[in-house]
């Protein structure tokens, strides 16, 4: 009998794989970063924050694994090629991208001002196109690789205060769509994650107030915020060969939230 351990190497290493990651100074990007690089894949990690990634990257070399950091702006079209050009300069290819790098500004429809919108638009969405652009040319020529986004539960359901994230993120479900349909034939797999309400820095703040807190509670059946880490197993079925038939798809990962949230009290024997 072949030991199990072999066969779960065999379908979910990502030993020997590149693996370029935005946003990876984030609280889901550093867990992937770390999660990925202890599964054996060489991390090319990017972001605004190179102090932060410098943390990071000293972290995994400390457990052995591989990473580098570079500098990356996404609202900043210099930046977004310049970065993919030192990567691939660096480790001559990219298996698997990442697009994890995302921002959101909380206000009313009527509020967003230009600046705002622009922002948030040109880093979750616009930044995402061309550093995927500028990575699937080598995927190409290769014939082979995988595109990972991060989407958002507010790609399907939406939050008062959130219109332009939605709106970014509900964009990048559809460039998902896109990528697969036009980079199959080169071998390129292409799929997207969306995280429900994940408790991270960021949220710290939303999941602390009284009345926000119990409102997602009563939306999600687990009744309970995700951890980053509960997005690291669905990222590595996806970056790994264990996916090789799936393409174009975006996969919840959000505690029941889109199935329907908590149930009303009904008559049971239980």
């Amino acid at each position: 009998m072949v030991p199990i351990a072999q066969n779960l190497s065999k379908l979910f290493s990502l030993e020997g794989k590149v693996v370029l990651l935005t946003g990876a100074a984030g609280g889901i990007g550093s867990v992937l970063a770390e999660g990925f690089a202890s599964l054996g894949a060489a991390m090319a990690l990017c972001d605004i924050d190179l102090s932060r990634l410098e943390d990071i990257v000293d972290k995994i070399r400390s457990f052995g694994g591989t990473a580098s950091c570079y500098h990356l702006d996404l609202a900043d079209m210099k930046s977004t090629v310049e970065c993919a050009g030192l990567v691939i300069a660096d480790y001559d290819r990219v298996d698997v991208l990442v697009n994890c790098a995302g921002v959101n500004v909380r206000e009313g429809f009527l509020d967003v001002e230009e600046s705002t919108y622009d922002m948030i638009m040109n880093i979750n969405l616009k930044g995402t196109y061309f550093i995927s652009q500028e990575i699937a040319k080598h995927m190409i020529k290769a014939e082979r690789g995988v595109i990972i986004n991060i989407a958002s539960h507010n790609s399907v359901g939406m939050l008062g205060g959130c219109s332009v994230y939605g709106a970014s993120k509900s964009a990048i479900a559809a460039l998902t769509r896109s990528m697969a349909v036009e980079w199959a034939r080169f071998g390129i797999r292409a799929n997207a994650i969306a995280p429900g309400h994940i408790l991270t820095d960021l949220t710290a703040v939303t999941w602390a107030h009284p009345e926000r807190s119990e409102y997602l509670r009563e939306r999600i059946a687990m009744e309970r915020p995700g951890d980053p880490e509960e997005l690291l197993g669905l990222s590595v079925l996806l970056a790994s060969d264990a996916s090789s038939y799936i393409t174009g798809s975006m996969i919840h990962v959000d505690g029941g939230c889109l199935a329907g949230g908590a149930p009303w009290p009904y008559d049971t024997k239980y």
